[in-house]
């Protein structure tokens, strides 16, 4: 008995072998290659694209015990059923087979047998649901094509949601995946950073998203195996993924692989077409950290640190953190009103990033709000929170500064430092680095820089997760 991912990959693989982008050339070093999305669990066979049995040889993985083939929708990467041919060459009327899918796969796949096929063939719609002798099988709504369809499958090794091709997913679909708590969900995430695509497909926002809802009904739990698949190659590179999965609870794998209960840590075998060129040791331990979020998985964590420069993604690197809670609250230490235009666009953009189902308050109460029970808190940012406590204090005046005013400000952030130390809440805080530039040659702007090292230092003292950004890539310190 197994559940095993065969396939993982989009419509043309990971890399498409015809692209010389950063991704696709990561992947052929890596000598990882991903076939078209597939499953097997037990006798289910979860699509059967063109490159599925082959993908099956190189895995290992037999096809001989497969009973029953399910297929989401018409499109050729999923359902290629020259397969019920070359089945039919070695089986007989006695060994039957179960081909179950929408109208216009049926449709089609009804072509490539005689009309006393050993194949027993069953058109389903959203909503149905088959006892198999392999085990039982519902059908549930696919935001993608008119009749797709996606399957939860309750099988001997367990139940598991396998949902691609789809985008966001129906409520119809998120209903009835209500307290399945599902042993594996393989869930499509086709486009990564690129929100712009337009089709009927998943990007790394729209995941989270689907992630978050399907956590609201209890569907996934913290024992569920949630595996991202249909991968493409306008995702960042496989390490940078899975970096970016772990704030979810996902994780990707290798084609092959086995996944479910116990399997999280369980390595696939590795495919025979790794180039001759490639050091094999490296490409184990880059697999292995493609798989494991390890000690950097954020879910471990009770508080976080995002550190860097202006415009170093650490605000996109804090809100993808917490882009699969619920309950966030963002915390806005800005300045509320301003007459200038650029700021106030700028205050416009970052509204526009968060998750509609966010609440936003503007407070300096930072060391109320984190004594207090609640969801994840967002702090944006640290920096402006200090800026304001000085402005409060008066303490850019070099006079009012010696006469007591770094005095208020140091027992500010102590204040802020014993809140953020004992606090029950979830909370990722937004920092700047503002000491690597040039030495500022006002004694006030010199101060602060100063007071935000300070601060930051002792806040990262007591931080298990601190996190530096830097050209859009992210450090873990």
């Amino acid at each position: 008995m197994s559940i095993r991912v065969l396939g993982t990959g989009a419509a043309d693989g990971w890399p498409n072998p015809f692209c010389g982008c950063a991704s696709c050339a990561a992947a052929r070093a890596s000598g990882r290659v991903r076939a078209q999305t597939c499953a097997m669990v037990d006798s289910f066979l979860l699509d059967c694209g063109p490159e599925t049995p082959r993908t099956a040889e190189r895995c290992g993985a037999s096809l001989t015990s497969v009973r029953h083939v399910l297929l989401t929708h018409d499109h050729p990467d999923h359902t290629a059923p020259a397969f019920l041919l070359y089945r039919s060459w070695v089986t007989s009327a006695d060994d039957p087979l179960d081909v179950v899918g929408p109208a216009s796969v049926i449709d089609g796949a009804r072509q490539w047998l005689a009309p006393d096929t050993h194949v027993r063939f069953h058109v389903v719609a959203p909503g149905d649901s088959l006892v198999l002798a392999g085990g039982v099988v519902r059908v549930l709504a696919a935001a993608h094509t008119d009749d797709a369809v996606l399957y939860d499958v309750a099988a001997p090794s367990g139940r598991v949601l396998y949902a691609t091709d789809t985008g966001p997913l129906p409520a119809s679909t998120v209903a009835a995946a209500r307290d399945a708590a599902y042993d594996v969900v393989l869930l499509e995430q086709t486009f990564g950073d690129l929100v712009s695509h337009g089709t009927s497909h998943l990007d790394l926002p729209a995941f989270a998203d689907q992630v978050r809802r399907l956590r609201g009904v209890g569907a996934i739990t913290d024992a569920t195996d949630l595996v991202a698949v249909h991968l493409s190659h306008h995702n960042p590179p496989a390490p940078e993924l899975a970096r970016r999965l772990a704030a979810y609870g996902a994780r990707i794998v290798d084609d092959g692989s086995l996944v479910g209960p116990g399997a999280r840590n369980a390595q696939a075998p590795r495919d025979r077409a790794v180039p001759r060129s490639h050091d094999r040791d490296a490409a184990g331990a880059d697999a292995r950290d493609a798989q494991s979020p390890g000690d950097s998985d954020p879910r471990a964590h009770l508080r976080t640190l995002v550190i860097g420069g202006a415009r170093s993604g650490k605000s996109t690197e804090a809100e993808r953190l917490l882009a699969a809670a619920e309950d966030v609250t963002y915390v806005a230490t800005s300045y509320p009103r301003s007459e200038d235009p650029e700021w106030v666009e700028r205050v416009r953009r970052h509204q526009l990033q968060r998750p509609q189902h966010w609440s936003t308050i503007e407070s300096l109460d930072l060391v109320g709000l984190l004594r207090t029970a609640g969801g994840p808190l967002l702090i944006d940012c640290l920096t402006l929170w200090l800026t304001r406590v000085m402005d409060e204090h008066e303490a850019w005046d070099d006079d009012v500064w010696a006469a007591g005013a770094s005095e208020k400000v140091t027992a500010a952030v102590d204040d802020l430092v014993v809140a953020w130390r004992s606090t029950s809440r979830r909370v990722v805080a937004v920092t700047n680095e503002v000491g690597q530039g040039l030495v500022p040659d006002r004694a006030s702007l010199r101060r602060f820089r100063d007071e935000m090292g300070r601060l930051n230092s002792r806040l990262a003292a007591e931080t298990e997760d601190v996190r530096w950004c830097i050209t859009g890539r992210v450090v873990h310190l």
